[in-house]
């Protein structure tokens, strides 16, 4: 089994359903199951010229027996089944899924990189890092000090 950080956000519809369901459909893929999920956030979104609605964000650490590439094939699936469409870059969303981490891996490819080429400079990525690897560390990565680094854009913890 392999240990994977998942981030989660979505901006459209109802954005704290659309979390919980591609939580729950992440765990129940096969040979996966989900160790923790973080608290969520909500932020202001990011590098869009257009008004868009804030998002909701949060983490899950994850194991599973897939390959990153199957795994990422998987989240994309989740992305479909929620209804995600891509009708250009940074659109708003229903639901986003990216893989963050797969332990130590370091993959660049065209459609996947590990670890993910901005984890480290998205509050809205390591605040909810945070809450779900022990002392700010995963795989040796130092979250904790890239979240001290980052520009915190607004962040605010949800209550459900």
């Amino acid at each position: 089994m392999h240990e994977a950080i998942l981030s989660f956000g979505s901006n459209l519809g109802d954005r704290f359903k659309n979390l919980k369901k591609a939580i729950e459909y992440v765990s129940k893929l096969p040979k996966t199951s989900t160790i923790k999920v973080s608290s969520i956030y909500e932020t202001a979104p990011l590098g869009v010229s257009e008004e868009q609605n804030f998002y909701l964000n949060c983490c899950a650490r994850i194991i599973t027996e897939f390959s990153p590439e199957i795994l990422m094939g998987c989240c994309l699936g989740v992305e479909t089944a929620l209804g995600r469409a891509r009708p250009y870059k940074n659109a708003s969303r229903t639901i986003d899924i990216d893989l963050i981490f797969y332990e130590d891996l370091k993959i660049n490819k065209k459609n996947l990189q590990t670890p993910h080429p901005f984890w480290h400079e998205r509050a809205f990525v390591l605040k909810p890092m945070m809450d779900i690897c022990e002392n700010g560390i995963f795989f040796g990565f130092d979250i904790k000090k890239f979240l001290l680094k980052c520009k915190k854009e607004d962040i605010k913890k949800i209550e459900p």
